[in-house]
């Protein structure tokens, strides 16, 4: 009993100095992690996603940024990104009803306008 406390407490002790360490060094290596990160492409870490709202009235550009698609995707793929964005987006699995609408809007439209 008394072997079992003693073999706890030095863990204890050595995952505190472990921590300690490793803290002491993520201080020495802060600025060249700030400088790496900054080098990083910003598309990397999300600021590649379109900022913005919706138009009034969905273009054929807009549909395509909703979508996922190029606009000039033929009907095969923009079936399947509508597919994809609903099963995703869908209001009965908690998804927005609003959200939902925007991506058959933007299904309709370029539906329409693609080719076979």
């Amino acid at each position: 009993m008394a072997s079992s406390m003693v073999a706890v407490g030095l863990t204890l002790a050595a995952a505190g100095f472990a921590g300690r360490y490793a803290m002491q060094a993520l201080k020495h290596m802060e600025p060249q992690m700030k400088q790496a990160m900054q080098s990083f492409p910003k598309t990397a870490f999300g600021s590649g996603y379109y900022k913005g709202g919706f138009e009034p009235k969905m273009n054929k550009r807009e549909a395509a940024l909703v979508l996922g698609v190029s606009p000039t995707a033929n009907k095969g793929k923009i079936r399947e990104a509508h597919r994809k964005m609903m099963t995703l987006n869908h209001p009965d699995r908690g998804g927005s009803p609003y959200l939902a609408a925007k991506i058959n809007e933007a299904k309709d439209l370029m539906d329409g306008q693609a080719k076979k």
